[in-house]
């Protein structure tokens, strides 16, 4: 179910995809938003109360002028929880959502109960640099983002459509997204996470692709250096785009984990 929801705050207005009912679980969109098949999400929804919210700058959520870095992003999701009357919630990040996350679970360590980071920004590490993902040309995305960039999953989600309109449509909230994207990640996605991740008191799993080019699996060692309690699993024959090529071994994971 979408919904749009106006925060107390009268800052933003925010669209908001909820799948299930029960125990609250919040998923953090990466760069790319949310791109409309998130099947896994109605996986992990059938136990969970599934909450995902695109980030201002995405989607019709409102008021990206206002985050204009990761403490402000932190912010709006902990006002969002509010709004939503959620206390607690176990939290799911992919990429920049990752880091989001983990930031959320060091600002206030309360508001986190199980952590999941998906591939997670956040790191630097100069013997294993991230590619430019901004300066990247459309075409050369899938072999980044995907372990098969042949494979029917990656030509749904990297399909430009036919009709010029459409094509206009996509190019402009691409544009609007990656601009949001830059505040957070560009050029590099050291934003002070090293220093905080130590607050981090939530169990954490930390999930990679194993063949991941755009965030190699090194940076899992960075996030276990970092936070206490915090182990590394892989899924085989998937990349950075995990959760959308192997949708059914992803919620089998995270299902695992959050259920202990």
């Amino acid at each position: 179910m979408k919904s749009l929801r106006r925060l107390n705050s009268a800052r933003h207005e925010v669209e908001v995809h909820e799948f299930g009912r029960g125990e609250p679980l919040l998923f953090l969109h990466g760069a790319g938003g949310l791109l409309g098949v998130e099947s896994f999400l109605e996986q992990l929804g059938r136990e969970f109360k599934v909450v995902a919210p695109h980030l201002p700058g995405y989607g019709e959520s409102t008021g990206g002028e206002l985050i204009e870095d990761v403490f402000d992003a932190v912010l709006f999701y902990h006002e969002l929880m509010d709004e939503l009357g959620i206390p607690a919630a176990h939290v799911v990040g992919h990429s920049m959502g990752g880091m989001l996350a983990a930031e959320l679970a060091a600002f206030d360590i309360h508001r986190v109960k199980r952590l999941v980071l998906v591939s997670p920004a956040g790191f630097w590490l100069d013997r294993h640099p991230i590619p430019d993902f901004f300066a990247a040309d459309f075409k050369e995305l899938p072999a980044l983002l995907f372990h098969d960039p042949g494979s029917a999953v990656a030509k749904l989600l990297m399909m430009t459509p036919d009709d010029p309109q459409a094509l206009t449509t996509m190019y402009v909230e691409r544009a609007k997204r990656l601009a949001m994207a830059t505040k957070l990640l560009w050029p590099i996605p050291e934003r002070g996470l090293k220093k905080r991740a130590y607050r981090i008191a939530a169990p954490t799993l930390l999930l990679w692709g194993e063949s991941d080019r755009l965030i190699p699996k090194a940076y899992a060692g960075e996030f276990q250096r970092h936070i206490r309690d915090c182990r590394y699993e892989a899924i085989e024959g998937a990349a950075h785009m995990v959760m959308y090529e192997k949708p059914e071994e992803f919620c089998r994971r995270v299902l695992a984990f959050l259920k202990q």
